[in-house]
């Protein structure tokens, strides 16, 4: 089936048009850099137990691989995918001040359920809008993309700084700004207009309009990189209560999460440099062997004496296990999949990324009651299941623009 032609309009390259992407990418990284490693101190300032931090964290995590394909689904129907984005923005500004009421286990579970219906899309919805221009006007994906890296990792730095002279009580608060900064910076965010075609994530659509989205080497690499980003659901969960144990301050906290965001802010910068000519599936078994690593290292640190030290160096590993990831899970999107399926495909991405995060974060919270520290190795069986799943993508690829 051929596809209409973009419209005169959609041919135009809007102005300033990587500078505004950067911004829409620095603001709607924010409330991330904040809520992965602080949100779970303000759960233990309250006094919630390691299963009920892993219920708060993995619920909506389950809930949003549901209704996130929804809203990217929804976004490219709509008339600009900006309207759709603004609209969550909004509601994630309203949902999240309910962080601010007596915060009882019903209630902060209940926020955190809505919040993750409005605030997950953000992130697919723009990196929809970024892909659009790289395929319309060549624009780099990576060089707009880093300045979501490098707000986390602002929003680690100034966290733990934060936190250091008020205690964890300043972590809604700190969400609530963050969200106000992505509906400022929204208003500016280049308008596209609607996708060539529209690309709704039903069964029928994907049937009938989606083919590539449902051949092997799509859904093997799209479902291994989601095991991949989930084999992390420990590390967010549990790393800062675990480093607060050890007696590390709110800011070396801080500079611990931030670090490894340098780390992946490195990776964004040098990739094209060191992996533009190697195929996307080789940079996806080295992300693994990556993670592995990691898991194996993490328990240790601090047994060894490499103390602070050693996690820093840890740490460096981000740039592997998460920052290849991230980007190669896009690359294999621009090489394979039309402009006009982009959302489905953002969405099933999405959907693997999500529904292994939350599985692992629910079993998280048991196992570091039990294990502590050492229910890191646990992770290492994830992490070698999403090489098995790459391998197999491997094996699956495409032979023209893919394995050459």
């Amino acid at each position: 089936m051929s596809l209409p032609p973009l419209s005169p309009e959609q041919q135009i390259k809007p102005r300033n048009y990587e500078l505004r992407m950067a911004l829409v990418f620095f603001t709607v990284l924010v409330p991330s850099g904040i809520y992965l490693p602080y949100f779970p101190l303000w759960l233990e300032a309250h006094g919630f137990s390691p299963e009920k931090i892993a219920v708060i964290l993995s619920a909506p995590m389950f809930l949003r691989v549901a209704t996130t394909p929804l809203f990217t689904s929804l976004a490219d129907k709509a008339n600009d995918r900006v309207n759709v984005y603004l609209a969550l923005a909004v509601a994630s500004v309203v949902v999240s001040a309910g962080y601010f009421l007596p915060p009882s286990y019903a209630i902060v579970l209940a926020v955190s359920l809505v919040l993750a219906v409005v605030w997950t899309p953000h992130s697919p919805i723009a990196d929809s809008l970024a892909l659009s221009g790289v395929r319309r006007f060549g624009a780099n994906y990576p060089r707009m993309r880093i300045w979501g890296s490098i707000s986390y990792l602002c929003a680690n730095l100034v966290g733990g700084f934060i936190l250091t002279s008020t205690g964890a009580g300043a972590v809604p608060i700190m969400l609530f700004v963050s969200f106000l900064a992505i509906v400022a910076i929204g208003l500016m965010a280049p308008r596209m207009g609607r996708p060539r075609r529209a690309s709704p994530l039903s069964a029928t659509d994907l049937q009938q309009a989606v083919p590539s989205l449902r051949n092997p080497y799509f859904l093997y690499f799209a479902t291994g990189a989601g095991v991949l980003v989930g084999s992390h659901g420990f590390l967010y969960g549990f790393s800062s209560i675990y480093w607060k144990s050890l007696g590390i301050s709110d800011s070396v906290v801080g500079f611990l999460w931030a670090f490894g965001v340098v780390c992946e802010v490195g990776m964004f910068m040098a990739f094209n440099r060191l992996f533009s000519h190697i195929p996307v599936v080789r940079v996806m078994m080295l992300a693994a062997c990556g993670a592995i690593v990691r898991w194996i290292a993490f328990p240790l640190i601090w047994p060894l004496g490499l103390g602070v030290t050693g996690f820093f160096g840890l740490q460096a590993l981000h740039a592997i296990s998460t920052a290849l990831v991230l980007i190669g899970l896009q690359k294999m999107i621009g090489e394979t999949v039309a402009e006009e399926r982009t959302g489905a495909a953002q969405g099933i991405a999405f959907f693997a990324n999500g529904f292994a995060m939350a599985a692992v974060t629910l079993v998280s919270g048991p196992l570091y009651q039990s294990f502590g520290v050492e229910g890191f190795y646990a992770m290492v069986p994830v992490a070698l299941l999403g090489l098995a799943l790459i391998l197999l993508a491997a094996r699956s690829a495409p032979q023209r623009g893919i394995r050459r």
